[in-house]
């Protein structure tokens, strides 16, 4: 059976991995500033983390959902502690594309409505549900096509107010930043007139912080720079640090009918382990002062580079938009400087996504490795 290779972009072979570096089997080393698309969140190999799973795995692995697992209230309760939405309700399943398809799922049986507002340049996710809102024809089927989604511009509020006052119109889905789409970040002002608008109008706001969340920013979702709250907010990625792990968050006052969400692998005794120990390692090192230290030192040094059009981003989530197409710059990085660093749906932008737990060192190391990089006359 031949291997269908999902994401052929690296030609690349790590075998192993130790705190922000990964190894191939020469041993060549590479300063992860990318994080397996912003998954690892608390570096590669954390003691807390590893120390939590191996224990964990020594008792039980897995057992499905038809029995209780006290792990799955323990992270409840953490997570809503630690994020702000302690009143909410947690489903847990696998993956991003699974979390949104689960809020879109609630929000409709809620509202008793199909039509959903997206914004162009999104990205939610491969799966069905998820793919009809997610903006370009690029990944989708024609079984993707079924449901009513009207793509509006980022922070267009005359657009908002002109489909919100359809009354037809299920949920509102934005990302507290786009990561594909190039680190492109939604007005404060703006998210806080769509949950306004939301409220009146008896439409769910829906926040992905698939990439943006679990104190990747600063805060621990990107919306709440905001000072809003969603109805339900969906997270993947940097919860398990690499244990396939995701949630739909949904507010108490939305209720989901006894098997109308499910899950065999969802929230099992290994992956609650892992999530529970992400968090613990975010709240006691105060990993999202660091992303804002840290992250405004990246921002501040790169901005004064002279090539980039633009650098975005908020935290350790980071867009540098350049005048030309970043496949070779990204090359060298990888192949001259040992850096790792991630694309987006715009050719021009390279995204960068360090874990949480990166060194100020390391900063800098990356910092003077994108410079000579960028030296290189066939880059420049």
């Amino acid at each position: 059976m031949e291997l269908f290779d999902v994401y052929p972009l690296l030609d690349l072979e790590p075998v192993k991995a130790q705190d922000h570096y990964v190894f191939t089997a020469d041993g060549t080393k590479y300063l992860d500033f990318y994080s397996g698309h912003g998954v690892i969140s608390i570096g590669h190999s954390h003691p807390h983390y590893i120390n939590e799973v191996n224990n964990q795995l020594r008792d039980i692995g897995f057992y499905s959902n038809s029995v209780k697992n006290p792990l799955q209230q323990k992270l409840a309760e953490k997570l809503g502690r630690i994020s702000g939405y302690d009143d909410y309700q947690l489903f847990l399943s696998n993956s991003g594309a699974e979390a949104i398809e689960n809020a879109l799922k609630v929000a409709s049986f809620h509202t008793k409505k199909s039509k959903v507002i997206a914004f162009k340049g999104s990205f939610h996710g491969r799966t069905s549900a998820a793919l009809s809102i997610t903006d370009g024809d690029k990944y989708s089927a024609p079984i993707n096509k079924g449901s009513e989604v009207t793509f509006l511009e980022l922070n267009d509020s005359d657009g908002l107010e002109q489909e919100l006052e359809q009354d037809d119109v299920c949920a509102v889905v934005i990302e507290g930043i786009q990561g594909i789409g190039g680190i492109n970040i939604p007005d404060d002002e703006f998210l806080r007139l769509v949950r306004e608008r939301c409220t009146e109008t008896g439409t769910l706001l829906i926040c992905d912080e698939i990439q943006s969340g679990y104190g990747r920013t600063g805060a621990f979702f990107a919306h709440q720079h905001a000072g809003i709250k969603a109805d339900i907010v969906t997270v993947a990625k940097g919860m398990g640090n690499g244990f396939p792990v995701a949630g739909t968050i949904i507010h108490p006052d939305i209720e989901p009918f006894y098997g109308q969400l499910g899950s065999t692998f969802g929230g099992n005794h290994l992956a609650s382990a892992a999530a529970s120990a992400v968090l613990d390692v975010i709240e006691s090192e105060n990993l999202m002062d660091r992303a804002t230290q840290l992250g405004n030192t990246l921002l501040n040094s790169l901005s004064t580079l002279p090539e980039p059009r633009e650098v975005r981003g908020r935290g350790l989530m980071i867009g540098m938009e350049f005048p030309f197409a970043v496949k070779e710059l990204r090359r060298v990085l990888i192949e001259e400087e040992h850096i790792l660093t991630g694309v987006s749906s715009d050719p021009n932008v390279l995204r960068l996504l360090p874990p949480l737990t990166i060194t100020s060192k390391e900063v800098t190391i990356f910092i003077n490795a994108l410079k000579s990089a960028l030296s290189l006359s066939k880059v420049s």
